[in-house]
């Protein structure tokens, strides 16, 4: 079902999963791998996080076309200590071998108290919260971590070296989560993409051109330097979060991962994801109230000059998931609906209406 509002068409999130996860079937995912991904795509967009949403399946089936990304690989255990697992993903899908590392570390730590899983020879996973809010939904604080192709330069350098290299942390809040999920760049590189596919400018703050200089142009931008958030914390932050996630897992590092938007090239990303079980340190009713106590306390806050509000982490995507499911669904930038008529045109599949 769709509705029309003043912005355009908006067309009702489960509608958008059904045709997701069909277009990712007609390119050989197996049904339940390909309504995760396409949950998590749409999940992006309900939380307003376009820049990750189906304006990325486009990418994923050009991917799969040519296998870099492999539909229906099988990943393999390297090690298995109990508590720490790694795997080999073999180039399969970002989304089910994280949902896979997500199970296991679950798993582990309700055992253990704590379980670690790497994975190594992945691909891009969409939003990292996506996978460390279903850990935090079964009772851990979870981390994942992630690397991926050079977006910013190292401090100091004028040339592509490191990757945004995201990370999220979540945690149980009663019958929700908190939640943080950030790339150590001024900005997430898929929201220069979306600036582009919309044909918007972007702050200057955000990037450089190739040749180094601010630009507000989102084509420019993609072919430059983004840069780090925080200055020089943000590039160091970034270079640990490879470590974590190419060097330990044995994956690949630096210059040596590439991202989605490159369709004929393995990825050779890596993860690694971590859940502790907030039973076995203590009761998870009184972890609860310190939680709330943090959260009350941040709401309580006066406002600075130019602020209505104070969220905890993770309270605007919860918000914007509800707002956007109230108003109807999802509005997509209208090159977003070209490249997903494509899709859907190769698929034989119906595409939502838009008028």
């Amino acid at each position: 079902m769709q509705t029309i509002s003043p912005q355009g068409v908006r067309v009702e999130a489960a509608v958008w999963r059904v045709f997701a996860s069909s277009v990712l079937q007609f390119h050989h995912l197996k049904e339940a791998d390909a309504d995760l991904v396409a949950d998590s795509l749409v999940q992006a967009d309900m939380w307003g996080h376009q820049s990750h949403g189906l304006l990325r399946l486009p990418w994923y089936v050009a991917r799969l076309r040519t296998g870099a990304m492999q539909a229906s690989a099988t990943p393999t255990t390297l090690v298995d200590t109990g508590s720490l697992l790694l795997i080999d993903g073999h180039d399969g899908v970002g989304q089910v071998l994280t949902e896979r590392a997500r199970k296991e570390a679950v798993t582990r730590a309700r055992v253990h108290g704590i379980g670690a899983v790497g994975v190594r020879n992945s691909n891009h996973f969409g939003t990292a919260m996506y996978f460390t809010r279903r850990a935090a939904h079964d009772g851990c604080v979870s981390i994942l971590t992630t690397n991926a192709s050079p977006a910013m330069a190292p401090w100091g350098g004028r040339e592509k070296r490191v990757g945004t290299n995201p990370w999220s942390i979540a945690a149980p809040n009663g019958d929700g989560v908190i939640s943080l999920d950030i790339a150590n760049t001024a900005v997430a590189r898929g929201k220069i993409y979306l600036a582009r596919q919309r044909e918007e400018p972007i702050p200057s703050t955000w990037a450089l051109t190739p040749d180094g200089a601010p630009t507000t142009d989102a084509g420019e931008a993609v072919h430059g330097v983004i840069l780090p958030m925080a200055g020089h914390k943000g590039y160091a932050i970034s270079f640990m979060m490879d470590v974590l996630s190419g060097a330990l897992t044995g994956s690949k590092v630096g210059r040596s991962v590439h991202g989605p938007y490159e369709a004929d090239k393995p990825s050779g990303a890596g993860h690694l994801f971590l859940a502790i079980d907030v039973a076995t340190l203590g009761s998870p009713d009184e972890f609860q109230s310190r939680v709330q106590q943090m959260i009350d306390e941040v709401h309580d806050t006066p406002l600075a000059q130019g602020h209505e509000r104070i969220y905890y982490p993770g309270e605007i995507e919860d918000e914007s998931a509800a707002a956007n499911a109230a108003a109807g669904g999802i509005i997509l930038p209208a090159n977003t609906w070209d490249d997903l008529a494509e899709l859907a045109s190769e698929a034989r599949i119906a595409l939502p209406h838009r008028s």
